[in-house]
């Protein structure tokens, strides 16, 4: 490749092909469907051991006795760690990782006990074949919205301050023309990536740890190990080369890689470990429970005058975790008399954490249902009635939007659905014992960018490698990174070697909060625009080791935007509730986004569509039920817990607007991973509205639930049922 990088003169070619905005193939697609691509548990070390965990079989107390000394006896059994033998460990700020160090129990599934064999099979014989005494309490596990214990946090979730204010919106509410006053909830969610949460890990002789680890973020890891072993971080090698999957419970350290580090160092061999699905929904994380009130007051116009969201949720007694699901609602309308509360209560469950689109998704779902009901009391059209409420400022921070085309996703989305002429009325729509409907909601997901670092080198061969700490996980994040140096550098995307996972790479940010590609981009676009600089000063050949440009965006990330910067959408559907099974389906599925520029069209539109299917996941099918009895979540494995099959999922289509935004980053970009999400269950519970005329505001909307209603909704009455 000399068209870019010309060993004569090091500069870029002008006439080189750009790379951004074109739908350039995921480069390690073969690599995936080849089987090339080796995850975190298919790297086996020579002498590798394997671990099992073993979980708590009790809500609450503390393990009185654990008899190993029949375990030890197996054969092919290397150790048994418990809290009396288990590696002591340094401080952490996240306790859910203080594991085997102490007796107490804090919920069902808290390890207790790591069984290592030379096997995994006979680690798994271990792990079964341990007796465990345990004495136990009582304890709580139901959230309700009146619980004794329920209390206000200092914040929630991403630093947003727990409750805020304006105006007086007691006053505005009972003095508005139309009030709706509903309560919504949802059950606990899981992130049931496909890849479980595995980790080879093995030590030197000389104390340094090295792991392969499904997580996205190794540097996170790296200094989370180091911390909990008492070793320097340039000790510990983290690689988390390819990620199956993660939607946030792989944004922390887990259980898994803190075990497996553990039982290597007490061993002295290598030892993988890769946690069983049916143990997940206890230690990895899952989308907290809400409980979520929501007034809106308005003219008699839709002009909304006074909103109230009040989201009550659940934490564990080990580490505070709160939903900031009442936050989006101080960003998306005409609000002037405002009150967004979190209250949560401290039980004995598993601690809950992030899950695509945290607040975002559990909130808009809240929020854009009492939109809908809204538009029904008022009869005004439930996409002109956001029309109308479209804030000139942000509501809250007064600050005005870098960009906001979220009208413009309503009209073009209405436009491309066909929603002009669509039959106000509700349970009216109908084909055999098929009731047909069709709903709206409106989405937002924040900009959000850290600090990051990034090295591109020019190489003799006219090539280009781009070295940065990034983590894909499924998104297609070398593909994009290679595609912004080439820009850049004024050549081919295939022309750029790609380097990431590994956390002796430069320092970077872990994948989350939509906010990869907008962090590791502009270092990477900044690190090449460097290059750039020195191959135009540089005469002749270039140095057998190349020539580098290193980039850290610190202060440019760092810096506070006096804009408020959001990606919006607009999400379609049109649904059919079969009246004899009450089974509902998704016939259409529709989305538009706003979000800055499309730096690839074919992998934004996976992760739109990729957001959207789990959206019909959360409104039809998807729930962890926590059995009040146990104080476990009964759905365990990916036969109880029902995420979407291609059956559920129909041609969805996903577009967007050209928006540009000068006020993001160099690429103009912002997150697309969650916010395809956000406003699917809503749109999907509305239109199951509009189908039946009944309102249901419990998710999910599974076909027990709609029975029940199917005999007294409009549509029967019609009919004569």
């Amino acid at each position: 490749m000399t068209d870019a990088l010309s060993q004569d003169t090091a500069l870029p070619s002008p006439d080189a092909p750009l790379a951004l905005d074109s739908a350039v193939p995921r480069r390690e697609a073969r690599e995936k469907v080849t089987g090339a691509a080796r995850y975190a548990a298919e790297h086996t070390p020579p002498d590798c051991a394997y671990a099992w965990p073993v979980p708590a079989t009790v809500a609450r107390g503390r393990v009185t006795a654990l008899h190993t000394a029949d375990v030890l006896a197996l054969p092919g059994v290397l150790a048994v760690l418990t809290h009396t033998d288990a590696p002591r460990l340094g401080p952490s700020d996240d306790p859910t990782l203080a594991l085997l160090q102490d007796d107490r129990v804090p919920h069902r599934g808290w390890y207790v006990a790591l069984a290592v064999a030379d096997s995994l099979e006979s680690a798994r014989a271990a792990a079964d074949a341990l007796r465990v005494e345990y004495e136990t309490d009582e304890h709580d596990v139901r959230l309700t919205a009146e619980h004794p214990r329920l209390y206000t946090p200092e914040e929630a979730n991403g630093g947003h301050p727990a409750v805020r204010e304006r105006g007086d919106f007691d006053a505005a509410f009972a003095a508005a023309d139309v009030r709706v006053d509903a309560t919504y909830t949802m059950p606990a969610l899981h992130n049931h990536p496909m890849e479980p949460h595995a980790s080879t890990a093995w030590w030197t002789d000389d104390g340094r740890l090295t792991v392969y680890d499904s997580s996205q973020g190794s540097a996170t890891v790296r200094d989370t190990l180091a911390g909990l072993f008492k070793v320097p971080e340039d000790a510990v090698t983290v690689l988390s080369e390819h990620v199956g999957g993660g939607f946030g419970a792989k944004g922390t350290p887990r259980a898994q890689v803190v075990l497996a580090a553990m039982a290597a160092r007490h061993t002295g061999r290598p030892v993988k470990l890769a946690l069983p699905r049916h143990q997940l929904a206890a230690v990895v994380g899952h989308r907290a429970p809400t409980v979520q009130r929501v007034r809106l007051g308005a003219d008699s116009d839709g002009v909304i005058t006074a909103l109230a969201h009040e989201v009550v949720t659940h934490t564990s007694t080990v580490r505070e975790f709160v939903e900031q699901a009442a936050v989006p609602a101080r960003t998306m309308y005409t609000s002037p008399n405002s009150r967004t509360t979190h209250r949560v209560v401290a039980l004995d469950v598993p601690t809950p954490s992030w899950m695509r689109a945290p607040g975002e998704a559990s909130g808009m779902y809240a929020l854009e249902s009492a939109m809908d009901e809204l538009a029904v009391v008022t009869g005004i059209d439930p996409v002109e009635l956001r029309l109308r409420n479209e804030p000139a400022t942000e509501p809250d921070s007064g600050r005005p939007f870098s960009s906001r085309h979220l009208a413009d996703c309503l009209r073009e989305g209405a436009r491309r659905f066909g929603w002009e002429g669509r039959e106000a009325r509700s349970g009216v729509r109908r084909a055999g014992d098929l009731l047909l409907g069709t709903g709206v909601a409106s989405a937002t997901y924040p900009v959000l960018v850290s600090p990051s670092t990034a090295t591109a080198r020019a190489d003799r061969d006219g090539s280009c490698t781009v070295l940065v700490n990034a983590t894909d996980i499924g998104t297609g994040a070398r593909t994009v990174l290679a595609q912004i140096a080439a820009e850049v550098l004024g050549t081919r995307p295939d022309a750029v070697r790609v380097d990431i996972g590994r956390s002796t790479l430069p320092a970077a940010p872990l994948a989350g909060g939509s906010s990869g590609t907008a962090s590791w981009g502009w270092a990477v676009h900044k690190a090449c625009t460097a290059l750039v600089g020195k191959l135009r000063a540089h005469s002749g050949e270039l140095p057998a080791e190349g020539l580098s440009a290193s980039a850290d965006t610190e202060e440019e990330a760092g810096r506070e935007s006096p804009y408020a910067r959001h990606a919006f959408g607009a999400h379609f559907a049109e649904v059919q509730v079969d009246t004899v099974t009450g089974e509902v389906r998704v016939r259409r599925l529709l989305g538009v986004y706003a979000a800055g520029r499309i730096l690839n069209p074919r992998t934004a539109r996976s992760q739109f569509i990729g957001g959207m299917t789990m959206g019909i996941g959360m409104a039809l099918t998807e729930s962890s039920t926590m059995d009040a009895g146990f104080g476990d979540f009964a759905e365990r494995d990916l036969a109880a817990y029902h995420v979407p099959s291609c059956a559920d999922a129909p041609a969805i289509e996903a577009y967007w607007v050209e928006e540009d935004d000068p006020h993001l980053n160099p690429m103009g970009s912002k997150g697309i991973g969650e916010i395809g999400i956000v406003g699917t269950a809503a749109a999907v519970a509305n239109a199951v509205h509009h189908a039946v005329g009944v309102r249901l505001r419990d998710l999910p909307l599974t076909p027990d639930r709609l029975l029940t209603h199917l005999a007294t909704a409009p549509h029967a009455a019609a009919s004569g049922k």
